[in-house]
């Protein structure tokens, strides 16, 4: 396994896969919780036993795309490890986790030189996660609250760590944040729904796409920056794969970018 590991303080592990995706454990004394499973190019499954022998475990997905949900198909060996993400993401889970995206999937990873079985990736459907609830979870000395955050998905989650001050973005905030996708919010909503996550209180973040560990002055740049009159400025950017969608790149604070659908923007 080619994971990276970056334990940002006592119980929190950041977790970064081989493709490039991460995902972050939390320990509590009496139970662990996965915020996402990357791209189940590698097995999370076996990297948790190492890291939390039978300690309960549940996983939670920040929303339902291939790169976060993948993953859930290598959890078996936790003992039938269950998993959730919040109602509103349901619609696409087949889209995102069926045979067709995994081909795709496989194919990136043997062209990153990645050894995955294909018989294995490609077996069988994955089945849809519960439905979870936003609201508080009791891990024993850590409470991880799950907060709905709709934006990049319409079922995006956010997760603040309350004892650590540690706010888990998932994709509703990255230095380079993606809002183009066809069921991704309009950028009015998104930015409604991330100046709401100013009122918690953290003092650092982690996002799904870098390893390190952000201050909150960081997340609080971008979004403080996201005005009309930035948003307006925006100019056009040719996404790959994407050619048909009107993608407008915006330049916030701090070199941060946000790339969204102009038809959606009402500005």
């Amino acid at each position: 396994m080619a994971f990276e590991l970056n334990r940002v303080c006592p119980g929190i592990t950041h977790i970064r896969d081989a493709m490039g995706v991460c995902m972050t454990l939390i320990e509590g004394d009496d139970a662990a919780l996965l915020i996402d499973t990357g791209y189940g190019t590698e097995d999370i499954g076996e990297l948790l036993q190492e890291l939390i022998g039978n300690k309960p475990v549940r996983a939670f997905l920040t929303h339902h795309h291939h790169d976060h949900a993948l993953g859930v198909r290598t959890l078996d060996c936790m003992k039938k490890c269950e998993y959730s993400m919040f109602a509103e993401d349901a619609p696409a889970w087949s889209m995102y986790t069926g045979i067709e995206k995994r081909k795709t999937v496989l194919q990136q990873a043997i062209g990153k030189g990645m050894q995955v079985d294909p018989d294995t990736f490609l077996a069988g459907a994955i089945a849809a996660p519960a439905a979870a609830v936003p609201g508080d979870v009791d891990l024993g000395g850590l409470t991880a609250r799950m907060i709905a955050c709709p934006g990049h998905t319409p079922g995006s989650a956010c997760v603040l760590i309350v004892e650590r001050r540690l706010m888990l973005t998932g994709d509703n905030w990255n230095p380079c944040t993606w809002l183009f996708f066809p069921e991704a919010l309009g950028v009015k909503a998104y930015r409604q729904n991330v100046q709401m996550l100013q009122a918690y209180d953290f003092t650092h973040v982690l996002c799904s796409h870098q390893l390190e560990l952000f201050p909150r002055s960081r997340f609080d740049s971008f979004v403080n920056s996201l005005t009309d009159d930035v948003l307006r400025a925006a100019r056009p950017v040719s996404i790959g794969g994407w050619e048909h969608t009107d993608t407008r790149q915006a330049d916030v604070a701090d070199g941060q970018i946000l790339v969204f659908d102009w038809a959606k923007a009402q500005l």
